[in-house]
């Protein structure tokens, strides 16, 4: 039997946690190892999961404690994983006590242009609404746990931030925050998160400084937000043309206008150049950022987009509205003319046949109203006259009388 497999296991494995995510395990050496032995230990999580072969008696692991964690350690006689190790020991830690239906759920944490934290969650199903929740949170560079004391609601989540700055130690950023959620009154269930400081970060939205164009080209230049490099960074640049009503969208991953004049005019400003864009109509510009993988693990969180900033001549509305009222008078009295037209041009070509019946009735029939009222002046005349001449008829008769 060689040396690795007649030694015995490590003893006394203990586990402890530190800070609020921070599981360490300890042991002592095996007794009665064999003395031609370099002791190294062997040592794997569930699933035979990161393992590990190292002289030192401890390991730790930052982890969140919403499960059931256990490590196995075992002891052999050099760093090679074929080796067999001697019987593994296991030591675990239990999750939190408490009904996990109480615990608080999607609980996530994002870091806002490098200066501060800000964690949202949900309430746990088994809660009540009135519940009271505390935010505890730890990282490397602060000498104790901390309280979130900014809690706030933001629609059905609760929310919470603290400052967060980089600070001038690039390790910083190797580093994570630890977050705990719990109740004042202890009656749910905590509930655990980590987050990298290499992942998660959202930048402000940058600032446009300048739109020009030349040989009809769109040049656009802005700063970016404060805390990150430009080569840490990608761009969407969205263009709206509001007469031709596009809306193109431009993703950039190196912003370079290839333009000595504007890198001169505007130093410490971003520069990317827009193809065919028509300088006598209105274009609006908004850029929004993003972190990169050349810096950071995660490249999924887009800042805000950036103030809107407008160049070109949008056209005058005086004119399409006068263009509206103008067109239905020119069709209403071009119809009315073309109707006359075809009423006159109708006659000629089909002129009215005269009715003979009507003409008969003219002659000999029906009087019209001049000739009734011919007739009746002579009827007046005649009889005014008859009574003249009788009047006179009997003044001379009185006359010859006398």
């Amino acid at each position: 039997m060689d040396d690795s497999e007649s030694q015995p296991p490590v003893t006394n494995l203990s586990v402890s946690v530190e800070n609020l995510c921070t599981i360490i395990w300890t042991w002592n050496p095996p007794e009665g190892a064999s003395p031609n032995c370099s002791l190294k230990y062997f040592s794997h999580f569930g699933n035979k999961q990161d393992k590990k072969i190292a002289p030192e008696t401890h390991r730790s692991k930052e982890v969140p404690l919403n499960e059931r964690i256990c490590l196995q350690v075992g002891s052999q006689c050099s760093t090679n994983e074929s080796e067999k190790p001697s019987i593994l020991v296991e030591k675990c830690i239990s999750p939190p006590e408490g009904d996990p239906e109480s615990a608080v759920t999607e609980l996530q944490c994002i870091w806002h242009n490098l200066r501060y934290m800000k964690c949202t969650w949900l309430p746990g199903r088994n809660t009540s609404p009135d519940t009271n929740y505390t935010l505890y949170y730890w990282h490397n560079s602060l000498g104790k746990i901390l309280q979130c004391e900014n809690i706030y609601r933001e629609g059905q989540h609760i929310a919470c931030s603290f400052n967060l700055t980089k600070v001038k130690d690039s390790s910083f950023e190797q580093h994570s925050v630890q977050v705990m959620v719990k109740d004042n009154a202890g009656k749910i269930r905590p509930s655990f998160n980590i987050v990298p400081l290499t992942s998660h970060v959202k930048p402000d939205p940058p600032h446009i400084k300048n739109l020009s164009f030349q040989n009809g080209d769109l040049y656009v230049q802005w700063t970016n937000p404060q805390n990150f490099q430009s080569k840490c960074l990608s761009y969407e640049v969205e263009v709206n043309n509001s007469h031709a009503e596009t809306h193109d969208i431009f993703y950039v991953e190196e912003a370079k206008c290839q333009n000595t004049e504007f890198e001169r005019n505007l130093e410490g400003t971003i520069c990317f150049m827009v193809p065919g864009v028509l300088p006598d109509t209105l274009n609006t510009v908004r850029i929004r950022v993003k972190t990169n993988k050349l810096c950071y693990e995660d490249d999924k969180l887009w800042s805000n987009w950036s103030q809107a900033m407008s160049i070109g001549q949008k056209a005058n509305p005086t004119f399409y509205i006068t263009t509206l009222l103008i067109i239905p008078v020119i069709v209403a009295a071009a119809v009315i003319v073309l109707l006359l037209y075809l009423k006159r041009l109708k006659i000629i070509i089909f002129p009215p046949i005269p009715d003979p019946g009507k003409i008969f009735k003219e002659m000999f029939g029906d009087q019209n109203d001049d000739t009734l009222h011919w007739k009746k002046y002579d009827i007046y005349e005649k009889q005014t006259k008859e009574e003249t001449d009788s009047v006179v008829l009997i003044e001379s008769l009185k006359r010859a009388s006398q």
